[in-house]
């Protein structure tokens, strides 16, 4: 078999399987498979397959067909211009995310030796996005899955971040619990998604893991221990990523601690991201 047809075989099966981004999704497979890049489709279409990449594509191609996010097929998916790896039990890294570590950078810029936290970090993908870029920080990554933070370890491990500190720990149990200096940032994309409304997601975002998208009955569960358990502490700012409808409330919450709180939209326009300046008056449009 040539490389066009497994391609072709590919797309086929997904689309006939009703994945909306078929043609892309068979290119990200082949591309982790075959270990390339996009532009050997065109330049090696006519060559032979191996056997055994060609078995692989195919078990791959099927799993995706069934239903299983394509990230979790792969083993890995991009953020931040990073490759993470991601698997069954952990959140899968998203665009919108990306939001908190663009505020990061911009806050860390003039500060020396910053700490910072990363609560229900997952993949590490926030984290470690930010020790990457501030070599002088100390950044604490905190997760309580033991699924998720074998990724958070395997991640760190991978980036060779030597400020970083992965901890497995409930971010319930507050500050006062873990051995770690007060931060100047606190940073979290928690779970966020009311109770009731889990049944109706996506068929694909039901196989993440509950864990990482149930935020109560109202989805403001964790807002509410950052606020009371993990604010007090800190020192500086916070930037959270939350649901559609919920900055409004969550800014009314960090206000008790936040000397100016706003919020930003996504590219779709949803307000998606919260930051809140501890004792101190921002501007709304320094960031």
């Amino acid at each position: 078999m040539t490389v066009a047809q497994l391609f072709e075989k590919g797309k086929s099966l997904l689309k006939e399987n009703n994945i909306e981004n078929y043609a892309n999704e068979a290119r990200w497979i082949f591309e982790a498979v075959f270990e390339c890049g996009r532009e050997y489709l065109i330049f090696h279409s006519e060559d032979e397959t191996e056997t055994e990449k060609t078995e692989r594509y195919l078990e791959l191609t099927t799993r995706r067909a069934s239903g299983i996010p394509v990230q979790y097929v792969i083993g890995s998916w991009d953020f931040y211009g990073e490759t993470f790896s991601v698997g069954e039990g952990v959140l899968i890294p998203r665009p919108e995310t990306e939001m908190l570590v663009d505020f990061a950078a911009d806050y860390l810029k003039n500060k020396l030796n910053p700490v910072i936290i990363d609560l229900c970090s997952g993949t590490g993908c926030i984290g470690l996005s930010v020790a990457k870029s501030f070599s002088d920080s100390k950044v604490f990554l905190v997760e309580k899955s033991e699924k998720a933070f074998e990724y958070l370890k395997i991640n760190l491990e991978k980036f060779g971040c030597k400020n970083a500190t992965a901890i497995n720990g409930d971010i319930f149990e507050g500050f006062e619990s873990f051995d770690i200096p007060e931060p100047d940032l606190i940073l979290s994309n928690p779970p966020y998604i009311e109770s009731a409304e889990i049944p109706s997601l996506q068929s694909e975002v039901l196989l993440e893991p509950s864990m990482a998208l149930d935020g109560g009955s109202d989805g403001l569960d964790f807002y509410r221990a950052i606020n009371e358990k993990w604010l007090p502490y800190c020192k500086g700012a916070i930037a959270v990523e939350c649901g559609e409808g919920q900055t409004e409330r969550i800014e009314k919450l960090f206000s008790s601690f936040c000397g100016n709180t706003q919020s930003l939209a996504d590219f779709n326009g949803i307000k998606r991201v919260v930051l809140g300046y501890i004792g101190q008056e921002r501007k709304i449009n320094d960031f």
